[in-house]
């Protein structure tokens, strides 16, 4: 049974309805399962959560690649051949740049020509980090590019013939189901030539306890951070959903490596979203993030499968997590 109706509803603006916010969100709580785009977690409130969780003492994968940023800098800065000369350094969903500062700050002290493009979907973010660097790293060159990653990647191949450097750092790319981890990785090395480098961050396999306390911590923030998603649903498209009545839950599988999050509907609801009434049975999932954890052998043979050549890894201290430098082959 069609659990989406949509009504006549003339006091959504047309602009709303076009969106692609509201297209996603419809098509995504049309489907079965249901689910949303964690993309769209990052709002004003999203951002200011998602910084609690990084701060969080359960949330090992900041620290973990803030260990490998602050102690191999200069391992970092040579693996990325700094020595072959003027290159663009883009960092896709480059957030507060906590990590990637070290990096700049000692290209900047070793009077290495490069320009700092960072791309992120949150211009709030965007425009905290530049003010942030700039303050910071007074002579750093930036240039930030607020959209989609590839999009963007293409923009900013498209201002400069320079070499690039990629950064997808804090195991973003397990922010894919696999089989998009490869198709993502594809598209990537598509849009670069042959010789240019990613360097990509990887969160390993470990003890699944240690992994299923970093996303269920007993604060409650990453709960409130998967909600506040429904918050703004109910804030830019009309919604009016009752947060009270789903609750987060968490899954880790250790084989496949998959941690994924879940909204589930605490009773039969229904509720009005972009126009639209969506229907809720009781214990229903919303599938909202997946976290995917990767071994050794699946970063290898993602890379030769993409076209790149996997160069040099740098672990941390407790070799929980890896930065991984590929060459576009």
């Amino acid at each position: 049974m069609n659990n989406l109706h949509a009504l006549a509803d003339l006091t959504l603006p047309a602009s709303k309805k076009e969106s692609q916010f509201c297209k996603d969100v419809i098509s995504g709580l049309s489907d079965t399962p249901k689910k949303l785009h964690s993309k769209y977690f990052y709002d004003d409130k999203g951002d200011q959560l998602f910084q609690q969780i990084m701060a969080m003492p359960e949330y090992y994968l900041t620290r973990a690649e803030l260990d490998i940023f602050s102690n191999q800098t200069a391992s970092l800065a040579h693996a990325i051949q700094i020595e072959k000369g003027p290159f663009d350094l883009i960092e896709l969903g480059a957030g507060d740049a906590s990590k990637s500062k070290f990096l700049l700050r000692y290209l900047i002290e070793q009077r290495i020509d490069f320009t700092y493009r960072p791309i992120d979907i949150s211009g709030h973010i965007l425009k905290e980090l530049e003010d942030n660097l700039t303050t910071a790293i007074p002579s750093l060159s930036i240039h930030s590019l607020e959209g989609e990653y590839f999009q963007m990647l293409e923009e900013a191949t498209n201002n400069s013939q320079r070499r690039k450097v990629v950064l997808f750092l804090g195991g973003n790319i397990g922010n894919m189901e696999i089989d998009q981890a490869y198709t993502f990785c594809k598209d990537l090395r598509h849009r670069l030539n042959a010789g240019d480098i990613v360097l990509m961050g990887f969160d390993l396999k470990k003890n699944p306890h240690q992994i299923l306390a970093a996303y269920n911590d007993q604060q409650g923030i990453t709960a409130a951070f998967n909600l506040n998603l429904l918050t703004r649903i109910n804030r830019e498209l009309e919604g009016n959903l009752d947060i009270s009545k789903f609750s987060h839950y968490q899954h880790y599988d250790p084989v496949t490596g998959a941690c994924r999050s879940f909204l589930v509907s605490l009773e039969n609801q229904k509720a009005m979203v972009c126009g639209n009434i969506v229907c809720f049975a009781e214990n229903e999932l919303i599938h909202m993030e997946v976290s995917q954890k990767f071994s050794r052998d699946q970063i290898a043979d993602l890379a030769m499968t993409s076209g790149f050549i996997n160069q040099h890894y740098l672990n941390d201290t407790n070799n929980w997590f890896t930065d991984v430098i590929w060459i576009a082959n």
